[in-house]
């Protein structure tokens, strides 16, 4: 199969993309089609359907060229870590890890508006450049399933949630330093809108699991010296400072995000910038202007 569009997302990297859908309503994107596989006349009828379901491919999965391999070769992990149960290990197939034997994912989301070959979305958890293999419409008196049973596990919000969510005093200016130079190409209208769409995406602790079970632990390896050998118990999305407290990123709409999170689950998001990994070219920028020109 090949990909028949391309998502263009205000979540630039994994790292603080929603693990489900519709977490994060402020959460967009414009969903680009391939014209020469998908005409824009495919799309016609769909701006009548409030929300559709899209089939995707993990492109990111670190472990892709693994899954080529013959099966006893691969080493398939038939268990993973489940966030909810604090680390704690299921079978895959009782979860929603994007570590599959095929990596593929569904998802849905609200439907905006069609413009030609492109189909804007909000409430998503895709990340930006996921290829998109199909989508259909949502069907209420068929999908949603009244009834429905899930474990206990799943229905614990609080173990995925964070105690409030707060601003330091230098947020509002080092946003509106950032603004200047983003507001052209960003997917949303204003400075506020974008401290709104932070503050629903850090309401939900993104941090993964090793991250959240082994915070100090961290700490007290950068503190040893012996930083060059434990560089790898950080990841992009967390720093060490030598006060002594652990910053972490989440890079949203080409901005740079830091905060922290004390013991009691209080984030406090300190300042952003530029990301110098993240770059837009002109097709997306356009693609994010009509997003503005349809919400107005």
């Amino acid at each position: 199969m090949a990909p028949i569009g391309i998502v263009q997302s205000c979540f630039s990297t994994r790292n603080g993309t929603p693990r489900q859908p519709l977490l994060v309503p402020l959460a967009r994107a414009c969903l680009v089609f391939d014209s020469t596989r998908v005409p824009p006349a495919s799309l016609e009828g769909l701006e009548e359907y409030s929300h559709c379901w899209i089939i995707y491919v993990f492109h990111l999965n670190t472990d892709l060229e693994k899954l080529w391999k013959h099966p006893s070769k691969s080493k398939f992990k038939a268990k993973v870590r489940v966030p909810r149960l604090k680390g704690g290990r299921l079978g895959v197939f009782a979860t929603r890890s994007p570590h599959r034997p095929c990596p593929i994912g569904l998802t849905v989301a609200k439907v905006e508006a069609v413009q030609g070959n492109m189909l804007l979305l909000s409430g998503v958890d895709l990340v930006d450049g996921t290829p998109v293999l199909d989508i259909k419409p949502y069907l209420p008196y068929c999908d949603s399933i009244e009834g429905a049973v899930v474990p206990n596990w799943v229905m614990l919000d609080s173990m995925l949630s964070v105690a409030s969510v707060g601003f330091s005093n230098d947020f509002s200016s080092s946003l509106l330093d950032c603004w200047k130079s983003v507001e052209k190409k960003s997917l949303y209208s204003s400075p506020d809108e974008l401290k709104s769409l932070v503050k629903q995406a850090l309401s939900w602790d993104i941090r993964s699991v090793s991250q959240r079970n082994r915070p100090h632990n961290n700490l007290l390896k950068i503190g040893s010296g012996d930083a060059s050998d434990n560089a790898s118990d950080l990841d992009d999305s967390q720093d060490g400072e030598a006060s002594g407290e652990l910053i972490y990123h989440l890079i949203l709409d080409g901005m740079d995000f830091s905060y922290k999170i004390d013991g009691n689950g209080n984030v406090m998001v300190k300042e952003v910038h530029i990301s110098s990994a993240i770059s837009f070219g002109n097709e997306k920028r356009c693609n994010f202007l009509m997003w503005k020109d349809e919400l107005k």
